[in-house]
């Protein structure tokens, strides 16, 4: 088991009430419920990183491949 660190927040009345209804609904605890947010969203942004990288590498694919292409192989 992952040792638990304990994090405070502070939220208004309206988001802490969306939060227990949201974990209820789902039949988890609220301290789950915001874990898996959060687990999420960092899950989401790697993903989004990784296909703005991979874009990247498309548009400059020939700028890479002129610069660090195989003839450039063990020349640096």
């Amino acid at each position: 088991m992952v040792p638990k660190t304990q994090l405070n927040v502070r939220v208004d009345e309206a988001t802490a009430e969306a939060a227990r209804q949201r974990a209820l609904q789902r039949g988890m605890s609220v301290n789950r419920y915001i874990e898996e947010l959060v687990k999420q969203d960092a899950g989401e942004v790697g993903h989004t990183f990784v296909e703005a990288a991979a874009d990247f590498m498309k548009q400059y694919e020939s700028v890479f491949a002129e610069e660090f292409g195989p003839e450039r192989k063990g020349t640096r």
